[in-house]
């Protein structure tokens, strides 16, 4: 039979850990396919590691990494695939708001031959300016990126052994998983479903950490931001000239008339904001080009019950 890996990245998330677990083996157990599932601790405060432990010396079909401190969703999911053993995985958040009630036919479009199964899910439950706002967002960074976003879909999703080989081939430190998805290509479903709100604890996402995440999905999958900003220093100079010109001509026929303090602080501003903006967007990819360079892993270990996958 068929293995199917569940990887469950988990970060302050001791209160979900048992029925977690419990919902996947009502789900996994009627299935014709043996299972593992993967907790990952990423580098929780509370007791979410002694849960995860619980499990795992009480059943063989549960297997953790826990990494030696908070290293982000992409880290810990990054390191679930490369100690999997599946010939597919199934990635869910462990905060109950991935239904893994769409877990069988997450399969079933497996069996279909796809490579990815993507659950999108509604805005049902978000305010109206969150929608909004998203919205907004995913139009956006479609016109400046390479790579395809859609609204709903995320992280939770059905991989097969091949999609995942292809995310491990890319080794970049800055990983953005939706351009990743996106990037690799692959034929792709995609099921729909009601948006689940959180039943217990709190969730990990404040508005920083949002903007943040949307200014790495921008960042992370093209250069236009770069060219953008070539583009608007020479429409800057080419209006600037073109004020210099009338300005001169001012002064030609009428002579000076005022100092022209408003004139100059307005171009000033404008000129410093442009600047501003234009070192801001070049520092990010200096940023990360320093980050690569540095080679440093992904993320580290602190105890586990499984070694890296090898197919070999």
């Amino acid at each position: 039979m068929k293995l199917i890996s569940i990887i469950v990245p988990a970060f302050n998330e001791e209160a979900n850990i048992a029925s977690m677990y419990k919902t996947l083996v009502q789900e996994l157990e009627p299935l014709p396919y043996l299972y593992e599932i993967m907790f990952i601790n990423d580098g929780s405060s509370d007791g979410t590691l002694d849960e995860i432990l619980k499990l795992a010396n009480e059943h063989e079909t549960v297997k953790y990494i826990s990494l030696s401190r908070n290293f982000g969703k992409e880290s810990a999911m990054f390191a679930g695939m490369k100690r999997i053993k599946g010939d597919a995985a199934i990635l869910m958040d462990s905060d109950m708001q991935h239904p893994p009630t769409l877990i069988c036919e997450m399969i079933q479009g497996y069996e279909e031959g796809f490579h990815q199964v993507v659950a999108k899910r509604s805005r049902k439950g978000d305010s109206k300016l969150r929608s909004a706002l998203s919205s907004l967002y995913y139009k956006v960074v479609n016109s400046v990126t390479d790579v395809s976003f859609e609204d709903g879909e995320g992280d939770f999703r059905l991989l097969s052994r091949k999609a995942i080989n292809s995310i491990l081939s890319l080794s970049e430190s800055n990983r953005f998983s939706k351009g990743i998805y996106s990037w690799i290509g692959l034929s792709k479903k995609t099921i729909s479903y009601e948006n689940v709100v959180r039943a217990e604890g709190d969730s990990k996402w404040s508005f920083a950490s949002l903007v943040n995440y949307g200014i790495d999905g921008i960042i992370s999958f093209n250069m236009k931001p770069l060219r953008i900003c070539f583009y608007t220093g020479f429409l800057v100079l080419f209006l600037s000239l073109l004020y210099i010109a009338f300005t001169f001509y001012q002064i030609m026929v009428r002579g000076v008339i005022a100092p022209g303090y408003f004139t100059t602080i307005t171009a000033i501003l404008l000129l410093g904001g442009i600047q501003l903006i234009s070192l801001g967007v070049i520092g990010e990819y200096v940023g990360r080009i320093y980050n690569e360079t540095k080679q440093r892993p992904h993320f580290l270990v602190d105890m586990s019950n499984v070694d890296e996958y090898d197919e070999s």
